[in-house]
């Protein structure tokens, strides 16, 4: 069978070229026929898993619950030492200097990211803040999300810890970081599903020695991975429980 392969839409668009060449890699490796689809927004994404289209997922920690839950999937590896962090940040000359300074009503730049969003949204609790009392700006790039703040059209913006490290020098001087996440246990997983449940020993066998082999450590690097680090169901189910606690609070 053909695995279909699919990525979580929150990766930088400069990255798209290195997935495919990590889905060429992977097929060479492990010998099985794998398709990479990518969607535009987790919502097109959402109604591919919905139609059981998808077998094999870098999934964001937010859609891990509905996946392996509900849709039957495990999970096989995940980044060795990349967690999923976010930072609330302003705009450097913002007179805020806290998140307690943050009133209701505030326009938040944001992009569809579920579990940045969550964090974030926790983040802006002290101030009494809540979806139901902020004025949500949706951006398609984190890129645009420090636009909206530079341009004076967003009060605040949720980014990636690791998005705003990467932001040019001149970027990251123009913003001011409020609050940044220390959960340390949420991560995105690779996880497989159940008609390519077949294939998960090569599969996990390849993707485990990718830092071993000279292509394979190159792409990594491309994709901004030092190696892939075996995943229990122990470690998503965890990691889930965790997000729903987060998500109830």
């Amino acid at each position: 069978m053909t695995i279909n392969l699919t990525i979580s839409p929150d990766f930088s668009p400069a990255k798209i070229p290195s997935w495919y060449i990590f889905n060429t890699w992977l097929q060479r490796t492990s010998g099985e026929s794998i398709h990479l689809t990518l969607f535009d927004s987790f919502l097109q994404q959402r109604q591919a898993i919905s139609d059981d289209k998808i077998d094999l997922i870098y999934a964001n920690p937010y859609d891990a619950a509905m996946l392996v839950r509900e849709k039957g999937f495990v999970a096989l590896a995940h980044p060795s030492g990349l967690t999923d962090e976010a930072i609330v940040v302003v705009a450097a000359n913002s007179p805020v200097l806290c998140v307690e300074d943050l009133k209701p009503g505030i326009r938040v730049a944001s992009t569809a990211d579920p579990d940045v969003n969550m964090m974030g949204m926790i983040m802006l609790e002290p101030a009494d803040l809540c979806p139901g009392n902020i004025q949500p700006e949706s951006c398609n790039s984190y890129t645009l999300v420090a636009k909206q703040l530079l341009s004076g059209n967003a009060d605040v913006g949720i980014l990636p810890a690791r998005a705003f490290d990467g932001l040019s020098a001149m970027v990251k001087n123009s913003l001011r970081p409020l609050v940044r996440s220390e959960i340390s246990v949420v991560r995105h997983m690779l996880l497989i599903g159940p008609k390519a449940m077949a294939s998960q020993v090569s599969l996990r066998e390849a993707i485990l020695g990718m830092d071993k082999d000279e292509k394979g450590a190159v792409i990594l690097k491309d994709l901004g991975f030092a190696a892939w680090e075996a995943s229990s169901q122990e470690d998503v189910e965890f990691m889930i429980d965790l997000v729903d606690t987060l998500v109830d609070q």
